[in-house]
């Protein structure tokens, strides 16, 4: 998509990219939170978009969800300007909390995703409905079934436990049969064991459904036995490639205009931070540790 007015539109992307951005670019206002961004995602992929507070992550989300505009740049979301394809789009928005009262249940949170406005309205027909019913109802549970929440989705959501309520909400989203999964931060509040589980089944989902998983998160290390690819998000600027390719000391300190010290810890994981002030700088000026940039 062509983003200035009177442009040709795109509306067919590359076979087999379910993501596309050239030299795209997000304004807020005044301020331009990140240009001149390349970006592909190709079908069945797992990508996390990285980085601190306030430099856009969230915003990247709802720009491909067409919720903000584009200020430059083509982009395409399934071969389509952002926004047309939403009903093949599931997202998962930032962890909600439920209050440990909510009597809900689990499988009736999953049918929201499926049913939205329409939920608990019957069809025209009553044959039909209970016929269009019959299959929808097996395909939540098929759903419930696939991210193994069987055995607690008849319980009130606010009695379950954090990652559980993950897995319910991760079934709320694909229980469209999507075939891109956006999710904003979906570790966040968990304790490692339950991220290590929540990024493992993501991770199956998308190689065996062949499902595109756009994740926005914090920290790369529960991620990085997973990831296809990353987004990192600095000021003005995202770097997008294999994890090989961009977690280094040498791309990360470029980005973020101070030294980032890649290494790899005796497990044999990453993490990334900001070297002691005494050992060296960056581009001729001091810095601090880094800790928030991913990595613990």
């Amino acid at each position: 998509m062509s983003t200035s007015q009177g442009d040709p539109v795109a509306n067919t992307g590359t076979p087999g990219v379910t993501l596309e951005l050239e030299g795209a670019a997000v304004r807020l206002g005044s301020r331009t939170l990140w240009s001149g961004v390349d970006l592909t995602l190709e079908a069945g992929r797992f990508m996390a978009v990285l980085g601190p507070n306030g430099v856009g992550k969230t915003t990247l989300i709802k720009a491909v969800l067409g919720l903000l505009p584009f200020s430059a740049g083509t982009v395409r979301v399934l071969g389509k300007p952002p926004g047309q394809e939403n009903h093949r789009i599931g997202y998962l928005p930032q962890r909600r909390r439920f209050d440990p009262g909510l009597r809900i249940r689990g499988i009736d949170l999953v049918r929201l995703g499926e049913e939205g406005d329409r939920w608990g309205t019957p069809l025209p027909g009553a044959r039909l409905f209970s016929a269009r019913s019959r299959v929808r109802e097996a395909h939540v549970r098929d759903v419930i079934d696939l991210v193994g929440a069987s055995a607690y989705a008849s319980r009130p959501i606010g009695q379950v436990s954090g990652g559980e309520q993950q897995r319910l909400l991760i079934a709320q989203a694909l229980v469209r049969d999507p075939a891109l999964l956006l999710l904003d931060e979906p570790l966040d509040g968990l304790d490692l064991p339950s991220q290590t589980s929540v990024t493992s089944l993501i991770s199956t989902i998308c190689r065996e459904q062949r499902i595109s998983v756009l994740m926005v998160a914090h920290d790369v290390n529960p991620l990085l036995p997973y990831l296809d690819s990353v987004a990192y998000v600095g000021e003005g600027h995202i770097v997008a490639g294999t994890p090989e390719e961009v977690i280094t000391s040498d791309t990360l300190s470029r980005l973020y205009g101070t030294c980032i010290e890649v290494v790899h810890t005796a497990d044999g994981r990453l993490a990334v931070l900001g070297q002691p002030q005494e050992r060296a700088s960056c581009h001729g000026s001091p810095y601090e540790p880094v800790a928030a940039i991913g990595g613990s």
